[in-house]
């Protein structure tokens, strides 16, 4: 991990993470620190997904307002957004629950990745 580091939060209350990645009207951004974890503001976008239907092109809109995150946590995200996400360099993680007990599971599964590297 950085030494300082985005985390995007796909939230529709502020307190869990509960949205799936399309669906998702905003995103709460947390800075990750070597010992701290602090929100830093809230983003609001045009989901992606609407009626059933999703679209690339708003998946790629919703991304580059995400741009400068490491990290994106979600309830759930479909394939070709993971891809997309991934092929920006932001890792995408499923972990729902309450924000902070999100962010905890997602850094200790960040740290056993990277002892494997």
């Amino acid at each position: 991990m950085d030494e300082k580091t985005l985390i995007a939060v796909a939230s529709s209350d502020g307190r869990f993470v509960n949205d799936h990645f399309g669906r998702a009207k905003k995103f709460d951004i947390y800075e990750m620190s070597e010992d701290d974890v602090s929100y830093v503001e809230t983003r609001e976008v045009d989901p992606a997904c609407k009626d059933g239907d999703h679209s690339d092109d708003r998946i790629n809109l919703n991304l580059d307002a995400l741009s400068d995150c490491s990290y994106l946590l979600v309830s759930r995200i479909g394939d070709g957004a993971l891809r997309l996400a991934s092929s920006r360099g932001i890792e995408a993680y499923e972990i729902p629950g309450e924000i902070p007990d999100s962010i905890e599971q997602m850094i200790k599964y960040i740290k056993i990745k990277e002892l494997f590297k």
